[in-house]
């Protein structure tokens, strides 16, 4: 692909693809582009998982085609930091207390900025959505397809929607799935992300009240209170671990945050995080956060997606914000969620320093796609990860979009266990069949 897409003569880069032939040539209907999010994800990791993220009937009718989007994984893959480096920015004290952990914090963020244009300043303007969006065209048509089929996940979605965006008259069966609004600001991302992870705390609450080995309690307030707890004492001196690392609030915000991702192997696994930290042991909780972070046990990062996502958020959403903006906004996400507030109004400091700028336009706006075939848009009424309202917004927004929703609690919706949302998303993406606008599963 064009490293720079108004040079496209100049110099090139290479994407990692991957492809899984359709299981049942008689049926087959063309090719689906597969990405899991992030942004950061390697779509080359999620084709492999294809029979355990799409049904039997949409492998039959489709070649599954994963790739790694520039930036991420082996395709052009921005660097910034090394796995001692990086252990140490994801552990720093991301919600600061006072002058010094803010001096701390800040420094931190400017030391990242500046590695990732040492390490990755050729590559680091041209990592973009809109950018990423053209490379997925002329993979549609190296494949043969005439239109894109496609499944975005998450931050896919996005992808997905610029797509639509800059090429309406390709789009074929499109699938966006825990939707993220595209008028959003970087800041009121992280607001609307901070009370749809409170909310995915909340539904884990009630649910672990009503389980004999519930570790927190005995009602709700109670609960949340003792979780409060362990964070601040995760704050004040970092947990011991088995592996001799400590726990930081950081790391058992990410802990927890990664748990509520998915209702039904998560919410279990965090109720044994949350009985082992309440006697000081915070070795769950930091397998929790390794699996987040894609940190392997003997403390290599197996991806890049921890440097990656910063890399296209910063470009994508250009909103910088100071210190002191962050202070005088920070009441506002505490108000939205006492527990997760602090720690993600701060997360988009590396962005103040970031050395790349996006392409013009390429800010927080509407996307419409005027002329696009029907889109459906899926969204999960207690996702912790992308508020259902940005599935609602994004649905309206777009010409051709469909709202497809499911009362349910994790991330996204799909191939998740509802089995009305999984016939209406197959029967679409195989027949063309559109569910109505509106439809809702429980």
């Amino acid at each position: 692909m064009p490293l720079d897409y108004q040079k496209p003569t100049g110099d090139t880069i290479e994407l990692e693809v991957i492809r899984l032939r359709a299981g049942d040539d008689s049926k087959r209907v063309g090719s689906l582009l597969v990405n899991p999010g992030g942004p950061g994800a390697s779509g080359v990791s999620y084709a492999r998982e294809a029979r355990t993220v799409l049904s039997d009937d949409v492998r039959d009718s489709f070649d599954i085609v994963g790739w790694d989007p520039r930036g991420v994984g082996e395709s052009a893959p921005v660097k910034c930091l090394n796995d001692k480096e990086l252990d140490a920015f994801l552990a720093i004290d991301g919600s600061p207390d006072n002058p010094g952990e803010v001096q701390a914090l800040d420094t931190t963020s400017k030391t990242f900025a500046r590695h990732c244009e040492d390490r990755s300043g050729k590559v680091l303007p041209h990592i973009g959505t809109p950018d990423a969006a053209r490379d997925m065209d002329i993979l549609r048509a190296v494949l043969g397809d005439a239109k894109l089929n496609y499944l975005g996940k998450s931050y896919g979605t996005f992808l997905g929607a610029t797509y639509a965006e800059l090429f309406p008259e390709k789009v074929g069966r499109v699938v966006l799935d825990g939707a993220i609004d595209p008028t959003l600001t970087s800041q009121e991302m992280s607001l609307g992300q901070a009370g749809g992870f409170e909310q995915g705390l909340d539904a884990f609450i009630d649910d672990c009240l009503k389980q004999s080995d519930c570790p927190v309690g005995p009602d709700h307030a109670g609960a949340k209170q003792e979780i409060v707890g362990i964070l601040d004492q995760a704050d004040r001196s970092p947990l011991r671990t088995d592996s001799g690392r400590p726990l930081t609030q950081s790391l058992a915000i990410l802990g927890v945050a990664v748990a509520l991702y998915d209702s039904e192997a998560g919410w279990p696994a965090l109720r044994i995080a949350l009985e082992r930290a309440k006697s000081g042991d915070g070795t769950v909780l930091l397998q929790l956060s390794d699996f987040y972070t894609d940190r392997q046990g003997n403390g290599h990062y197996s991806s890049n997606q921890n440097e990656a996502i910063y890399a296209v958020n910063c470009l994508d959403r250009p909103d910088r914000s100071s210190p002191t903006q962050i202070e005088q906004v920070e009441p506002r996400f505490k108000k939205e969620s006492p527990i997760f507030g602090d720690y993600l109004a701060w997360s988009s400091l590396p962005c103040r320093y970031w050395p790349a700028k996006g392409e013009p336009g390429s800010g927080p706006h509407k996307i419409t796609a005027e002329g696009a075939a029907p889109i459906v848009v899926v969204g999960t009424t207690r996702d912790p990860a992308t508020p259902y309202v940005w599935a609602q917004n994004l649905a309206s927004q777009l010409s051709s979009g469909v709202l497809l929703s499911w009362d349910g609690d994790g991330h996204t919706a799909y191939s998740r266990g509802s089995s009305c949302i999984d016939s209406a998303v197959d029967d679409y993406l195989i027949k063309g069949t559109v569910p109505k606008d509106g439809t809702r599963c429980s």
